[in-house]
């Protein structure tokens, strides 16, 4: 099993930055990929960005490229999506995940991140 435990969420005014960080433990050692997702009210929830847990391969969502970092920490077991100007559009819950090498889906709690115009 791996536990996840995110941080950083709060309300920002459009424009400004948040970061938000991952905590993992328990079964780190199997952990392939991590991600963040997002869930705003009345949507699906959506991924916005991953990395692969040993090359540090990173992708992104087309509405956060260049706006969204996402970066990690192998000794910490941390992974960290520093995001910079936010926009309303961004308000959502967001999600840590990891995918362990055997293909076992874990989630955070959810973070609320909200972004005021």
């Amino acid at each position: 099993q791996v536990q996840l435990v995110e941080s950083g969420g709060g309300l920002v005014q459009a424009g400004g930055s948040l970061r938000l960080s991952c905590a993992a433990s328990g079964r780190t050692w199997s952990i392939y990929n991590m991600a963040w997702f997002r869930q705003a009210p009345g949507k699906e929830r959506e991924i916005v960005a991953h990395i692969v847990w040993s090359g540090g391969t990173t992708g992104y969502a087309d509405s956060v490229k260049g706006r969204f970092t996402i970066s990690r920490d192998n000794a910490k077991n941390t992974v960290t999506l520093q995001m910079n100007s936010l926009k309303p559009e961004d308000t959502a819950v967001y999600y840590c995940a990891a995918r362990d090498s055997y293909s076992n889906d874990y989630w955070g709690q959810g973070t609320q991140v909200t972004v005021s115009s």
